[in-house]
């Protein structure tokens, strides 16, 4: 996915983060299913967002031409959450990522954001995703991407469900 790309679907815009996202950042980064399931970053104030935001997406833009991308409603530029692609370091090829607030989750706009952002990385082979065992709904929603499970792997301290993509040939 390029950081220059902005990718609509039916419902949704999809586009790099800037700084004037920050205050939404704040909001989504403390929910606490963002918390449960992913992670705390301790993001509690626009300036820790602004600085998330600086070495997080904005930083992965430049390195790696992608990144985590805000996801909006398409009729009202509402943001609703995130997603795009991350390059680990303790990863051998970039892993989808997806976070919605919880308002928005259940009406099907977690699967076409990553479906669109998929189809925008065609030029990546390969995707993984990691996702803990007890997030059902995501566990789930990668395997309805065309995610194939691939075991167990320790990341961060705590054991995550590991899956593979292939991207189809062109």
């Amino acid at each position: 996915m390029n950081n220059n790309l902005q990718l609509t679907t039916e419902r949704l815009t999809i586009r790099p983060f800037t700084l004037s996202d920050a205050a939404f950042i704040v909001n989504l980064l403390n929910q606490p299913s963002f918390i449960m399931n992913i992670a705390d970053k301790q993001v509690r104030s626009v300036a820790d967002a602004e600085n998330y935001l600086l070495n997080g997406p904005l930083a992965s833009y430049q390195q790696h031409g992608f990144g985590l991308c805000r996801v909006a409603l398409k009729q009202s530029d509402t943001p609703i959450g995130m997603c795009g692609l991350l390059k680990r370091p303790e990863l051998p090829h970039a892993d989808i990522g997806y976070a919605l607030l919880p308002d928005f989750c259940g009406h099907g706009y977690a699967f076409e954001a990553a479906q669109a952002v998929l189809k925008s990385a065609r030029q990546l082979a390969t995707i993984l995703a990691i996702t803990k065992p007890n997030n059902v709904s995501s566990n789930k929603l990668l395997v309805k991407l065309g995610f194939q499970a691939q075991g167990q792997l320790e990341i961060y301290g705590e054991q995550n469900n590991l899956y593979h993509y292939q991207a189809p040939a062109p």
